[in-house]
């Protein structure tokens, strides 16, 4: 017999199944010994009062032993020699396009500009090392994504386009950790995720699909009115780059930061739509200092909890601010795609055990708090304005302009800057004085609310790093809402966060699926 059960338990009863086995065997009046497992299904922590509570679901296996899998397994046949279709980019959008593709009965032809998620590795280290940012292979650009080495943050409210279970069952099937099935917040890791990004790619090419690294899409092959194919160059070290033709219709899921991708389409005659993104910083405090808000506790998380989470909202003069991509543990990193730029982003490792607790804190901005006419483009030369700006107040290099919480907030110089996590560096920065007003005064204040909500958490021991910009795209790829197709051209299926339709990892992979069905129900109808 199996009996699912909702329990409430202390952290400490929550970390071992022992104690969890005993608890439910008292509550529910059931032997112990006749619970042959327990399996968690879902996880999660209540810190709102000073006592911290762990809520759980658990399947109870009573006198039975369990034969399956924790997770459901997807099944991908072979698909060589069926008729192919183009994949541009291989962050979370693209992967899972592919891969739902091959479950179609398509073959997947992958293109992207960057290198393999093991390569990348070596130009992230010479962004520190040698203030070096490689425009091709970066925290944003090569596989896997802005997300692969950014942290790997799985929630999302995006339940209703298609299913989050199964995506995580992807996960878990290309080597995740199961945990992710039942946590609240579930989190791969940045130190984990390289090698479920991995995997994935063996399976698309296992299945007879193909996968093409340094490889950057320079043109779309439109025949009246409909894409037909692909131009791209192939960079070779040994040899001149190579020039090469990819026929099929086109996902494009090339992410937030293709920004040369925006101004090809726009040359290319396809619609483009400003859309509004957020702006702002990255907040950095100890994670001591979090966990003791969070947890109510001057000992802070203690033995059994993990590193504390925050998540704030509020409305300063008719737009949002908010924290944004909370990474308890973690790092800030530079995110830039350009030399001549500085952008910053945070993640964390799977243990999130670093000294450091980080968030975006942004402020709403809408297109027509910057333009009033309708360039598409407006707001990512807005983007591109702050972060070359950013980029001087840093001395021209990867060192990070920032200001110490408390004297932002009073408009203070920083003498001196608390350590962080940025590897690059610090220089000190009046980023209330540089920054545009409309974002400066409403962090500003609502700096204030935080503080005023939750004790502690406006101090001078937090650091603000300029400047975080590509929280989302700033740019929508106009599509069809029933096709998915783009509204005047047949043949392009714009996917993904940089189409201007998913936030995230796990809803651009659900968007990613979402276009490999419409693709295989549409440009193939006449088969």
């Amino acid at each position: 017999m199996i009996q699912t059960y909702d329990i409430r338990v202390l952290p400490e009863q929550a970390a071992d199944e022992r104690h969890l086995r005993a608890y439910i065997a008292q509550e529910k009046g059931i032997s112990e010994e006749s619970i042959s497992h327990l399996r968690i299904i879902r996880r999660s922590i209540d810190a709102r009062h000073r006592q911290v509570f762990v809520n759980l679901r658990a399947e109870v296996f009573i006198n039975e032993i369990p034969h399956d899998e924790v997770f459901s397994r997807t099944e991908y046949q072979d698909v060589s020699g069926k008729k192919q279709v183009i994949v541009v980019g291989t962050g979370p959008a693209g992967l899972f396009a592919a891969l739902h593709l091959i479950e179609l009965g398509r073959r997947p032809i992958v293109i992207e500009r960057g290198k393999d998620v093991h390569e990348r590795k070596k130009d992230l280290a010479l962004i520190t090392r040698q203030q070096r940012v490689d425009g091709e292979s970066n925290y944003c650009f090569g596989e896997g994504g802005a997300g692969a080495y950014s942290d790997g943050k799985l929630y999302t409210r995006s339940k209703k386009r298609g299913s989050v279970e199964k995506i995580l069952n992807v996960f878990c099937q290309h080597g995740a950790n199961t945990d992710i099935l039942s946590d609240a917040h579930p989190h791969i890791g940045t130190d984990k995720l390289p090698k479920v990004i991995e995997n994935i790619r063996k399976t698309i090419i296992r299945c007879g699909g193909e996968v093409h690294f340094r490889t950057k899409m320079t043109e779309l092959l439109i025949r009246d009115t409909e894409v037909v194919g692909i131009k791209a160059i192939r960079h070779n070290d040994e040899q001149q780059d190579e020039e090469c033709t990819f026929r099929g219709p086109v996902i494009l899921a090339t992410g937030h930061s293709a920004r040369d991708i925006y101004r090809m389409l726009q040359q290319q005659g396809v619609t483009l739509q400003a859309k509004g993104i957020a702006v702002g910083v990255r907040l950095e405090h100890p994670s001591h200092l979090i966990d003791q808000i969070q947890y109510h506790s001057k000992e802070g998380r203690g033995r059994w909890l993990p590193a504390a989470e925050y998540s704030f909202v509020t409305q300063i003069e008719g737009r949002g601010v908010y924290s944004f991509c909370m990474c308890p543990g973690g790092y800030v990193i530079p995110a830039a795609t350009d030399e001549r730029q500085i952008v910053v982003n945070g993640m964390s490792p799977s243990g999130r055990n670093t000294r450091w607790s980080n968030s975006g804190m942004v402020v709403e901005i809408r297109p027509e708090d910057i333009t009033d006419n309708d360039d598409a483009l407006a707001m990512m030369r807005y983007q591109e304005e702050l972060e070359a700006t950013c980029w001087q107040q840093g001395n021209m290099k990867q060192t990070a302009p920032a200001q110490r919480m408390s004297d932002f907030v009073n408009r203070r110089l920083s003498f001196d800057l608390p350590e962080s996590s940025y590897a690059p560096g610090l220089i000190s920065s009046p980023l209330h004085f540089w920054l545009p007003e409309r974002i400066s005064k409403r962090l500003s204040e609502a700096m204030k609310q935080f503080g005023r909500a939750s004790h502690g958490f406006l101090t001078n021991e937090a650091v603000m790093i300029a400047v975080e910009t590509r929280t989302s795209a700033p740019i929508r790829i106009m599509r069809d809402s029933e096709t998915l197709s783009h509204i005047h051209i047949k043949g392009l299926y714009p996917c993904g966060e940089g189409a201007g339709y998913a936030g995230g990892i796990v809803s651009a992979a659900i968007d990613g699926e979402r276009c490999a069905e419409a693709v295989n129900n549409h440009s193939f109808s006449r088969e």
